[in-house]
């Protein structure tokens, strides 16, 4: 193992499917996010940034001291590559970090006519040995980001043979095909998955159906008779808390969280675990403990059950969404802070989903910031008592009992 002396700071880059939410993965302590832009990605239906809100988000970026790529990872038809030059030029001018992309021919083109703008090779390109990665430095490219079937064995050896950086998948969801690369959602719904469109039909339920002679016999039986459930094709989600020394004592540059299309509370808590567990192991490596409160924080936003993915072992059947699930969410993001009077501990909150007085809420910010208290009175924007928040976005004002800051999330646990 290399001395701690070493170990190089890895980036928590967190996903930011709009504005909004690049703002909170960035106060939540992210180092990087990437986005989509408005032509040649993978996620149609996420926001995609206009040329005047990646400005916005560079700019803020910028003052807090963070970078953002945009995702151009699309596999590119006949025609689809018309205007790329342009479009790297004009995000490459905006102060874009640096562009993901998986077609080589975009790649060419990028390096070609967007001079200045370094290229990141996307984990649909699957590269999974370090003569690859050699291949694509000498092409000219900063970045690789491993193909999510990479072991954490192969990430060290592949480290050991190569001095480009490395991106690695460490939180979210996992396709079920090999690197993304999937017909089902074109064949079944006629959009195309690797132009944006994925319609994520491996998560659909499925029955099985026996044809004999062209009549149809359901077949939810098994041999002893009893009904199965519907079955998907989808994994579980990955999560590589309990990791991190791995990930950066094997020289990982950049732990990549999924999600463009999640939420900001999930945006928010999962880069607020990842930052601080970074921080925890980079200040102390070798007094470095997993802490109870991050997995359980995790779960808190957790839409599928856990795991490590390929990274120690091949998945089985237990990484897959088979049957009722072992584990469900528990929280609902229902607020933000607006403002705080530190006078009179009044919070004003907008509200994002329904709460009422009487509800056990928790308060949690950057830093890993919180606390729970009660809803012990409300009053809405004109001052009157109310007992509930049925409202979406609706602004209110409520005594705290700690101080709060402005962008501070609020949750509250589900009804059974």
């Amino acid at each position: 193992m290399e001395t701690h002396t070493a170990l190089k700071r890895p980036e928590v880059l967190a996903p930011a499917g709009t504005l909004e939410k690049l703002k909170t993965a960035i106060h939540y302590g992210a180092d990087a996010v990437y986005i989509g832009g408005n032509a040649y990605g993978l996620r149609s239906r996420a926001g995609n940034f206009s040329l005047e809100e990646m400005a916005e988000g560079v700019a803020y970026a910028k003052a807090h001291n963070a970078k953002v790529y945009v995702a151009a990872n699309m596999v590119t038809h006949e025609g689809n590559q018309e205007g790329a030059g342009e479009f790297f030029r004009q995000i490459r001018d905006v102060g874009i970090s640096a562009v993901i992309v998986s077609d080589p021919a975009l790649i060419e083109i990028c390096i070609t006519e967007a001079p200045g703008l370094p290229v990141h090779l996307s984990t649909q390109a699957s590269a999974t040995n370090y003569e690859t990665l050699e291949f694509w430095k000498e092409e000219g490219l900063e970045r690789v980001v491993l193909a999510r079937e990479v072991s954490m064995e192969e990430v060290a050896e592949i480290r050991k043979h190569t001095d480009i950086q490395i991106e690695a998948f460490v939180h979210g969801a996992m396709c079920i095909s090999y690197s993304g690369r999937c017909v089902l959602s074109n064949h079944m719904s006629m959009r195309d998955a690797n132009r944006g469109g994925c319609s994520q039909s491996c998560r659909w339920k499925y029955d099985l159906f026996d044809m004999p002679f062209g009549t149809e016999a359901h077949e939810s039986l098994t041999a002893k008779g009893q009904v199965t459930e519907p079955f998907s094709m989808s994994a579980v989600d990955m999560s590589m808390i309990e990791h991190i020394p791995d990930l950066i004592q094997n020289g990982v540059d950049s732990l990549k969280i999924e999600g463009r299309m999640k939420s900001i509370h999930y945006v928010s808590t999962v880069s607020n675990v990842y930052k601080a567990a970074v921080d925890s192991y980079m200040a102390d490596p070798e007094h470095y403990q997993v802490k109870q409160e991050w997995i359980d924080e995790l779960w808190k936003v957790a839409q599928r059950e856990l795991s490590t993915g390929f990274y120690y072992h091949t998945p089985t059947d237990q990484e897959q969404l088979f049957g009722p699930r072992r584990k469900i969410p528990q929280y609902t993001f229902i607020g933000e802070v607006m403002a705080y009077d530190d006078a009179t501990k009044i919070a004003t909150v907008r509200q994002r989903n329904h709460f009422s007085v009487g509800d056990e809420i928790e308060f949690y910010g950057p830093g890993f910031q919180h606390f729970t208290q009660s809803v012990t009175e409300m009053k809405n924007d004109e001052g009157e008592s109310i007992d509930r928040a049925p409202n979406p976005m609706m602004i209110l004002t409520m005594p705290v009992v700690q101080p709060v800051f402005v962008g501070d999330m609020i949750r509250k646990k589900k009804e059974a």
